[in-house]
């Protein structure tokens, strides 16, 4: 089931960084079809990205719409250097934190904000996909934002590290140290 957690091979990963690049390029020229195709295939990270910080589904969906908002009228400026994803889930990080302090408040993470979060993985059930969740739901959230922007959008445990502002060394054990603790669980190793 951790198989529904595994990150891209690196030559495909290597292409979708190209993609995006591409899609951005083109976005910042004013095509919205560009637009169009980043958006199908960087919503669902730019969303769980936002819901992790929030704790809410409906705050992280505002959020996510105003990171493309800023997507399209940034694009003109984006200069590829650098991992594409890791542009749009930094201006994702910094409108969820501004959120954030301006709101000064915390909900929990509902069913309905995670159901809101695409289910991409090919052969995972639903019953697999709900003990997915209440796996994450059991790590610290630093732990369960590591994993899933690892895992969800293919990020290098360096550009989280840079993404996240924390210490390679930090992002490393607390990755390792998540996964360790979702394989005792689902082995039942540790008592939900």
């Amino acid at each position: 089931m951790l198989a529904a957690l595994s990150v891209q091979t690196t030559e495909e990963a290597e292409e979708r960084r190209r993609e995006l690049e591409r899609l951005l390029c083109r976005t910042g020229q004013g095509e919205r079809e560009a637009f169009g195709r980043l958006y199908s295939l960087t919503r669902g990270a730019v969303y769980a990205l936002a819901l992790s910080l929030l704790h809410d589904g409906h705050e992280a969906q505002d959020v996510a719409q105003d990171v493309f908002v800023r997507v399209w009228e940034s694009a003109p400026g984006y200069r590829p250097q650098g991992s594409p994803m890791a542009w749009l889930l930094t201006i994702a990080r910094n409108q969820a934190l501004s959120r954030l302090r301006r709101s000064g408040r915390q909900v929990d993470l509902d069913e309905e904000a995670w159901n809101a979060i695409p289910a991409e993985a090919p052969g995972v059930t639903p019953e697999d996909r709900a003990f997915l969740q209440e796996t994450l739901a059991r790590l610290s959230g630093e732990e369960r934002r590591i994993v899933l922007l690892h895992a969800v959008t293919g990020l290098k445990h360096r550009e989280i590290a840079q993404l996240l502002e924390l210490p390679l060394s930090t992002v490393l054990s607390k990755y390792h140290r998540g996964l360790k603790k979702m394989r005792a669980l689902m082995k039942g190793e540790i008592s939900q």
